[in-house]
């Protein structure tokens, strides 16, 4: 034990010399708010909306292009943001609100529109349960009765400023949605077309008709229906239980003769396919050999024009390659090089656009492109306070699991530290299933980065954006091969040179922080501390929790993570805590309402049991996640801390 102790001050003294280096970490540009988060130019050219996060808040504003001056905004209360917005004609804007109870949550759309004009005026709850108050504490004026219903714009209907096409559904556990005209202005709406499958959602035509409808029953198995327009009957064209695939309408080509569908393969990615529907003939028309495609559309449009692959790096593959889409988008990619570039809203005319350039070291930069003179602008970025060139740049990664399985990811290293071990953070993703790490901006990986830690991020099986059957690879492998995944991620990086095998410790939020205290309690060997964030450490009470909402979110647990008590307490951190022999920070908020605080205190409870050495940080008025700066500074600081303690690496400046 003597001479234990001894090695492990040794590799302590071994790490902070070499990380001596490395300042103390600045956490100004990783805590602050995006100034804005996305922004849309009206279709004269003469607005432009912004949404701008304020913590657990965000506020929308509206700014006349020609002076800079905010015209109209709208801020909405706690936990409540915009998850989308339009312009519905020349100067009405639409947003859609969803409650969002930390950083960390996935927005969950409330089903509520709002509307305002451009100058802020006729402010009006146009669909939705509630009527909020304004910041000044007046009431909202509605267009009617509040309903117990949700809706979200399918179709805006450029041919009629006054209405568009929402779908609608009941609040209800397995809801019949159903699609409704929506007038703007006054709330008023009429029923265009039902559906004869639960939860479904929709694709209209260039006519703004709709003809296709995607649902699911009790069983998430996926139900693709279509008709041939307004009055028709609907014919189902894909059951999942029968095929084995889900369909997905992306839209139609702009005669509307060729329907796009996403469609899933046995193996590998899903595909962009191509349906004749007169000829009732199919092509495929996109497919990579690695990711998943992202739909590109006309800006502005529903026409579905090409895809984008968040492979190493993103890349857009156009149908036609000579079309004048596909000449635009070459022309950004090479206007922008190192940067992923979105045309992210246009003008009626399209003689304006807005384009969004990121790439791994800038959240987002937005620029005015003028068609007419083929001249990029700076307009904002999302964070000012960024500096892209003092970031560390991000690699692809990919490696075998075990069993075969090829496993992809992303290595960050720290700037002007590209070779030789370094002192290991290991990152899972939160979620799991269907979420994947990429090629992007990331607060956590810079943070780390500027420590003096080489972060890898690894998509496990069961993350999404390479096929149908790598995320169904995970169904049932919470603890089990989605860990083995992340052992064999963190082998192979030792044994590559990669990280110093002294040095390694895990770190993730949510499912991410199950994961890190999974990982130590299998592996206590491997790892040399973990931490969790807002983590679920035990399968049963999380079973239990989501039973008790509809009978699809039962099937869902019970079908990915599992259904049988006793080995969900075995895959339980709760449960393992006499396995766990490394030093463990535990991290929640006391209003979490996805990893209840409830978790992180039984955690801590079997930790101190086991006498594992365990620190802890509640933040009682914080969610799923800290939203306000200084509690995200006060976690950056006690994780660096933490790390520093254990890996060597740099502090928190003060």
């Amino acid at each position: 034990m003597v001479r234990k102790g001894l090695q492990w001050m040794l590799a302590l003294v071994v790490a902070v010399a070499c990380t001596g280096a490395y300042a103390q970490v600045d956490l100004a540009p990783f805590v602050e708010d995006d100034g804005f988060r996305d922004i849309k130019i009206s279709p004269t050219g003469e607005y432009f909306a912004a949404t701008m996060p304020h913590g657990d808040t965000t506020a929308i504003g509206v700014i006349r292009w020609t002076d800079r001056s905010i015209v109209g905004s709208y801020r909405l209360p706690r936990n409540t943001h915009i998850a989308d917005f339009w312009w519905a004609n020349d100067d009405r804007l639409v947003f859609a609100l969803a409650e969002r109870f930390g950083a960390r949550d996935y927005p969950s759309l409330t089903g509520e529109l709002y509307a305002m004009n451009a100058d802020g005026s006729r402010a009006q709850l146009l669909v939705g349960w509630r009527v909020r108050g304004t910041p000044t504490g007046t009431r909202i004026p509605t267009g009617g009765k509040a309903e117990m219903v949700s809706a979200f714009p399918i179709d805006l209907l450029p041919g009629d400023p006054r209405n568009i096409l929402v779908a609608v559904s009941p609040f209800t556990k397995d809801p019949m949605t159903r699609v409704d005209r929506l007038d703007v202005y006054s709330g008023r709406r009429t029923t265009e077309a039902t559906v004869p499958v639960a939860r479904a959602r929709f694709r209209t035509d260039h006519a703004g008709e709709v003809r296709f409808a995607v649902g699911a029953q009790a069983d998430n198995r996926s139900k693709l229906y279509y008709r041939t327009g307004r009055g028709e009957d609907w014919r189902l064209i894909n059951d999942e239980r029968e095929s084995g695939r889900h369909e997905y309408p992306l839209g139609f080509s702009e005669d509307d003769r060729i329907a796009y569908l996403r469609v899933t393969q046995a193996e590998g990615p899903d595909a962009i396919v191509a349906w004749d529907i007169a000829a009732d003939t199919r092509r495929e028309v996109l497919r990579d050999a690695v990711v998943d495609p992202e739909v590109i559309y006309r800006p502005d449009t529903s026409t579905p024009v090409g895809a984008r692959f968040l492979g190493a790096t993103p890349r857009q593959v156009f149908f036609d390659g000579n079309s004048a889409d596909a000449r635009l988008g070459r022309m950004f990619e090479q206007a922008f090089p190192g940067q992923a570039v979105r045309i992210i809203s246009a003008t009626r005319d399209a003689s304006t656009k807005v384009l969004m350039a990121t790439s791994d070291v800038d959240p987002g930069s937005f620029y005015t492109y003028d068609a007419a003179t083929k001249e990029a602008a700076f307009a904002l970025a999302r964070r000012a306070g960024v500096d892209p060139t003092q970031m560390a740049p991000m690699r692809a990664v990919s490696l075998p699991a075990r069993d075969g399985l090829v496993l992809h990811g992303y290595l960050t290293r720290p700037s002007g530290h590209d070779d030789g071990p370094l002192p290991l953070v290991v990152l899972p993703h939160g979620g799991p299933f269907g979420i994947f790490d990429d090629w992007a901006f990331d607060p956590d990986v810079q943070v780390l980065a500027q420590a003096g830690y080489a972060v890898l991020q690894i998509n496990y099986r069961g993350s999404g954006n390479y096929g149908r059957s790598f995320r169904q690879a995970g169904a049932r492998g919470w603890g089990t091969t989605m860990q083995d995944d992340l052992t064999d991620a963190t082998r192979w990086a030792i044994a590559q040179g990669i990280a110093d095998a002294e040095r390694v410790c895990l770190y993730g939020g949510s499912y991410g922080g199950y994961a890190s205290l999974m990982g130590v309690a299998r592996e206590p060997a491997l790892y040399r501390c973990a931490v969790g964030y807002v983590g679920v450490y035990d399968l049963p009470l999380m079973r239990a929790d989501n039973r008790r909402s509809a009978a699809w979110a039962g099937t869902w647990t019970d079908e990915w993570v599992g259904d049988d008590t006793a080995q969900l307490s075995a895959r339980s951190p709760t449960r393992l805590a006499t396995q766990i022999r490394v030093p463990v920070l535990l991290v929640a908020g006391g209003q979490d309402e996805v990893a209840p605080v409830e978790h992180t205190r039984r955690m801590e409870r079997a930790l101190r049991a086991a006498n594992v050495p365990v620190e802890t940080l509640y933040v009682a008025n914080e969610g799923h996640g800290f939203y306000k700066p200084e509690n995200k500074r006060a976690f950056y600081t006690r994780l660096l801390a933490f790390l520093s303690t254990h890996l060597g690496g740099a502090t928190a400046k003060e």
